[in-house]
């Protein structure tokens, strides 16, 4: 069941921004096939530990960082490099609506697999590829890494604290943000082009650049320098634009407040007990609390360092004022919000009896329950999606006694 039940995703790709794109998909419902090298599998299943563990209590091959992007999959093993291999993709496409790949530009069209050939077989076909920098320009042919463009497309410049404080520097991101917002990105340009295709009958070719991607997601950043002209710094985790935003130390560790605008700045100056702070000049309005925040935060650190955590946090929350506690990632699933709306579970896996599941966020009334089916072992649906094909057992058995499946 799901929104997309009704169409199947040929996923070429691997590592992670591809594969996220995929689960996306499958979280909607759609029959994804992942395509694997014969023994050997996606790069991700050996990037561990931790990895699963099976019933006995021994690792698997399995590593966390596979498990997380790639459920709802079923999983076939194809070499694309040997002709017959190239045929079988070529089938799998012909009865598929959508296809991922994150291959360097150029690499599958040298396989007879790229847009133009499996246009060939299946003109409806959407073909999404998932490049560094995409499919044209002077770096059309390098391979890139999320750090990588974390750091060409200017995310480090402006994350981290401030150079002379300590820990002073760049920062990547604790996530790799640009495989994630990329496929973020190539999941919603299928989707556009799904539903483009329902009124012209045509497939597209869409070319998804990491590169892109990032300097897209620099968002207020960019246009603060676009219209400014000022190179955007480093503030640590101070809001660059709206204040107070930051993180505070209470008298037994830290939390995040996030004021968002004047009226909950008074709220806030009055669970403080400094209301006077609202109607000061200097800090009444979020331009001049941002301009004058070296005069406002000491202020502001004295007062919370008197109470405990939980003390402000719940008393900003009864006034209305967004605050939380920086929660490790444990604490995040005990969270009573995040167990209430099942956003993490389990689904069955035949290693180790079950395997934990993220929950998606992406909910839809007419359609209750979320996706159970655990991510694939290596090859574990060859004999189900290949006799789907039509394959024969002695067609099958020559495939595999020739490396190609």
């Amino acid at each position: 069941m799901g929104q997309l039940s009704h169409i199947r995703v040929l996923d070429l790709s691997r590592v992670l921004a591809g594969p996220w794109a995929g689960q996306i998909l499958a979280d909607l419902g759609a029959d994804v096939i992942k395509v694997e090298r014969p023994g050997a599998g996606d790069d991700t299943r050996g990037w561990g530990p931790p990895f699963l563990r099976d019933r006995t209590g021994a690792e698997t091959g399995e590593a966390g960082y596979y498990l997380a992007v790639n459920r709802g999959k079923r999983s076939v093993t194809v070499s694309l490099d040997k002709p017959e291999g190239q045929e079988i993709i070529r089938e799998l496409a012909a009865r598929s609506d959508i296809v991922l790949e994150n291959f360097k530009a150029g690499t599958l069209a040298r396989y007879h697999l790229g847009y133009e050939d499996l246009k060939a077989v299946n003109p409806k076909i959407i073909y999404c590829s998932v490049t560094g920098f995409g499919q044209d320009g002077p770096r059309r042919d390098q391979a890139a890494y999320d750090f990588m463009i974390q750091a060409m497309g200017g995310l480090m410049s402006i994350t981290g604290e401030r150079d002379g404080k300590p820990g002073g520097g760049p920062q990547k991101v604790g996530l790799p943000i640009v495989d994630l917002m990329s496929g973020m990105y190539a999941a919603v340009s299928v989707l556009a082009a799904l539903a483009g295709r329902e009124a012209t009958g045509r497939g597209v070719l869409i070319d998804v650049a990491m590169l892109d991607v990032m300097v897209a997601t620099l968002s207020n950043q960019a246009m603060n320098y676009l219209i400014s002209g000022n190179t955007p710094q480093r503030t640590g985790n101070a809001h660059p634009n709206i204040q107070p935003q930051d993180v505070f130390a209470c008298s037994d560790g830290t939390m995040a407040v996030a004021v968002g605008n004047d009226g909950q700045f008074a709220k806030f100056c009055e669970v403080l007990g400094m209301p006077e702070l609202s109607v000061e000049a200097r800090f009444a309005k979020n331009a001049s609390r941002v301009r004058n925040l070296d005069a406002l935060r000491p202020l502001i650190d004295a007062r919370l360092r008197e109470k405990t955590r939980h003390e402000w946090v719940s008393a900003l929350d009864i006034a209305g004022v967004p605050a939380g506690p920086i929660n490790t990632i444990p604490e995040v699933f005990e969270d009573p919000q995040v167990k209430f709306r099942g956003m993490v579970g389990e689904s069955p896996h035949p290693l180790s009896g079950t395997v934990p599941r993220i929950g998606t966020p992406m909910r839809f009334d007419a359609v209750p329950g979320t996706q159970t089916r655990s991510p694939p072992l290596l090859g574990e649906h060859n004999l189900e999606v290949f006799r789907e094909l039509g394959f024969t057992d002695d067609k099958l058995a020559g495939l595999r006694g020739r490396g190609v499946i």
